[in-house]
């Protein structure tokens, strides 16, 4: 029996194999089964257990399974052994991978969704048990896989012939037969926004991928918990949000902004934490003031100074409660729609003399670089947290960036004029907010993870050739 409690990994991945320590005298034992603290250092994930179940059978030889469920399951037993089988149910290149161990008192596992389980009991009264996180329910799906399949020839110790197992079980499909389990479900908000229709380019139409606009899921909808079955998705990327950064001084437009940008935020981080799913979260540069002389780092203090900003703030406050959260905040998005890029090149091609202001400093980051940075967070287990990420390349104005889109698009740059901020919005009769004078954000955190953005000199051309006018 093991001193300390170690995990052993096995060809199906996330399948892990656990010996436990057994202390025992003469009045018997005790072990403990399932720490939490302990597991989670071990490399189980937090799961989040939510039932516990237990099998009695009365027999050496009682077989059952394979069964693939729609929950992650931690397998032990109290008193006897099994042999117990595994086969990956599950898309993707392991499908048919086969796993089996003999499990006592001293011995666990822990089963990943879409894996299929199954066990022979090889002692008389054993008693087989098992955590799972989540409940029964009519509407959940499940994969079945005949005991006797000849492809993952599995050796059990009693012949199937002698053994005790169900109607149901002997008549289960072979593996040529059986359907694939998908991925956990990947929901996509705001998926006609800028970000939404870059993840969309770089996701596909895959079936796990969701892709909703306010039509479909209304995040300001006070009501999120009920809107889906929860424990089927694995990810939420919240791509919407209020972006009307003047309208939001407005009454109306304050009261929306919060209601999508904060109190959205906050229902969806309740949401992931409660289902162990991923959340992901678009931040912006307009949650600080602007004041700093220096890149801002993701620690960097709040400190908005419109309702907008104050809204993102909150909402960043929000999703930062989920167990399992990327923030990703970027700055002046350019993506597919209505942008500054898209503007400005209208204008020079309409032979237009822009005035465009000079006094507010940053970097473009377009919107197919977000979706690259989320999806290298996502697929390469980063440490959850906050990552900022824009092009690279010095902070330049929006003149700056004026001139370059004339420039890369053949007209003469000097045709941009600058102007400050007060004198752009000099004479406006409707409500104006203010603007942080440095929006440049230090990207070291996500370079670190390995994903490094475009420059910004090169995102440009790039854009230019794929979007101009």
């Amino acid at each position: 029996m093991a001193a300390e409690a170690s995990a052993t990994t096995t060809p199906i991945p996330g399948l892990l194999l656990l010996d436990l320590p057994v202390h025992g005298d003469s009045r018997g034992w005790f072990k403990e089964n399932w720490q939490r603290e302990k597991m989670r250092a071990l490399g189980l994930p937090d799961f989040g257990p939510v039932q516990n179940n237990i099998s009695f059978n009365d027999t050496a030889g009682t077989t059952r399974g394979i069964h693939a469920e729609p929950w992650d399951k931690y397998v032990s037993v109290a008193t006897g052994r099994i042999f117990g089988a595994w086969v990956d149910l599950r898309q993707g290149p392991t499908f048919g991978a086969v796993f089996t161990a003999e499990i006592t008192p001293s011995r666990a596992i822990f089963v990943p969704r879409g894996v299929g389980n199954a066990y022979q009991t090889l002692e008389p009264a054993t008693a087989y048990t098992y955590l799972v996180n989540d409940h029964w329910s009519p509407e959940a799906s499940y994969s079945f896989l005949n005991l006797a399949d000849e492809t993952t020839a599995i050796d059990w110790p009693i012949p199937l012939a002698q053994a005790e197992l169900s109607d149901k079980d002997k008549n289960h499909p072979r593996l040529a037969d059986v359907t694939p389990v998908p991925p956990r479900k990947i929901l996509i908000t705001g998926a006609n926004g800028q970000v939404g229709r870059a993840l969309r380019e770089l996701y596909g139409e895959a079936a796990h991928i969701e892709y909703t606009t306010r039509a479909e899921f209304d995040i300001a909808s006070t009501n999120l918990a009920a809107a889906r079955r929860w424990r089927d998705y694995g990810t939420i990327i919240n791509a919407a949000a209020y972006t009307a950064v003047d309208a939001a001084e407005t009454p109306d437009g304050r009261a929306t902004a919060w209601a999508v940008n904060a109190a959205a935020p906050a229902q969806l981080a309740r949401i992931a934490a409660e289902n162990g799913i991923a959340l992901v979260h678009i931040s912006s540069d307009y949650v600080f003031d602007g004041a700093a002389t220096e890149p801002y780092a993701e620690d960097t203090p709040f400190s908005p100074l419109g309702v907008y900003g104050q809204s993102k703030a909150a909402g960043d406050l929000a999703a930062a409660t989920s167990p399992r959260h990327y923030i990703v905040r970027a700055s002046w998005v350019i993506g597919e729609g209505s942008n500054f890029v898209r503007t400005m090149a209208s204008l020079a091609e309409r032979g237009i003399d822009p005035k465009v202001i000079d006094d507010q400093h940053g970097r473009l980051t377009f919107a197919d670089d977000i979706a690259a940075g989320i999806h290298h967070l996502l697929e390469t287990g980063a440490t959850h947290g906050t990552y900022n990420l824009t092009s690279r390349g010095d902070a330049q104005s929006w003149a700056d960036i004026a001139r370059d889109v004339y420039r890369s698009l053949g007209h003469d740059p000097a045709r941009v004029t600058s102007v400050s901020t007060d004198e752009y919005y000099a004479g406006a009769t409707t409500a104006i907010a203010p603007r942080p004078r440095n929006s440049e954000l230090d990207l070291g955190r996500i370079i670190d993870t390995g994903f490094v953005p475009r420059d910004s000199a090169r995102a440009l051309a790039e854009y230019l050739a794929e979007s101009a006018p």
